[in-house]
């Protein structure tokens, strides 16, 4: 049989129609295991674990059917010790049944650095190792001294530290620097804009202490303070101001926009309902 009879043949057209009908069922089978496999549409939203113990997060869990996961540990003041300080994926994060969710716990000892010699440093070099020696910076406070802006003492809630001492990561240190023997000036920075971060730093940068900060009704949470803009500060802003060394400076912010780029003289500065409330503590983590 030649090959073009053989095409046109009753047995050639069954034969592939055959092969067609099991390739179908074949794909057909296959979209099905992938469908049960994968548990296409079959989502549901990640518990929230932060905060409870490790057997409490492992409950909790099990019982949406995920799996739990501890990854590593820190330690933090937010959570109790011993208990999930942070969770991959966030809380209300949709994923499949038997998603593996990754923790981190708080520690029950609390992580400790050797504080760094500061005294004799220049403010920016002394403000930068605090940084990156797992602390924080306090305040700044300026007395008269022949030098001007260098480290005279390093203290830690009211008291001299010496270097190396181990403390708590997180602490705050605070400074005394000279001030020179006159009555040493720095420019004031301008704030409009800037997150809380942003316009903490450019105070220290200037050699000025933030006093206090006001989040006005439009900051309900914390990624709104996080997000917040400074529209408003005191001493104001001018090209020409200037303010003694260590002065405080206090700041206005909100998450409206018109407020941030109306003019500051008609900016409210009156605290407005119960969350315009004078935040009084130093910035800690």
């Amino acid at each position: 049989m030649s090959v073009k009879e053989f095409f046109k043949s009753r047995v050639f057209w069954k034969q592939l129609g055959l092969a067609m009908v099991i390739g179908v069922a074949i794909i057909i089978i296959l979209i099905i295991w992938l469908n049960i496999y994968t548990r296409h549409g079959q989502s549901r939203p990640t518990p929230e674990i932060r905060g409870l113990t490790i057997e409490e997060a492992r409950h909790v869990v099990n019982k949406n059917r995920m799996k739990l996961q501890i990854i590593d540990s820190l330690y933090t003041s937010l959570v109790p010790r011993g208990c999930v300080a942070e969770q991959t994926p966030l809380p209300g994060h949709r994923v499949k049944k038997g998603r593996t969710i990754k923790a981190t716990v708080n520690a029950f000892n609390p992580e400790m650095v050797a504080v760094p010699d500061l005294v004799g440093l220049p403010r920016r070099q002394a403000l930068s190792l605090i940084a990156t020696s797992g602390l924080e910076v306090g305040q700044l406070n300026y007395v008269p001294d022949l030098t001007v802006d260098f480290v005279l003492r390093q203290t830690l809630h009211g008291r001299d530290v010496s270097p190396g001492d181990s403390v708590q990561k997180g602490m705050v240190i605070d400074l005394v620097l000279g001030r020179g023997l006159s009555s040493q000036r720095t420019p004031l920075p301008l704030l409009r804009g800037k997150t809380l971060e942003q316009a903490r730093n450019e105070i220290l940068g200037s050699s000025l202490n933030l006093g206090a900060f006001v989040f006005d009704a439009t900051v309900v949470t914390a990624e709104d303070s996080l997000g917040a803009l400074v529209y408003k500060q005191n001493p104001d802003y001018s090209s020409e101001a200037s303010v003694q060394l260590g002065s405080a400076v206090y700041i206005w912010l909100t998450t409206d926009t018109l407020k941030i780029t109306s003019d500051p003289a008609m900016a409210d500065t009156t605290a407005t309902g119960s969350r315009d409330t004078l935040n009084q503590f130093e910035l800690t983590p």
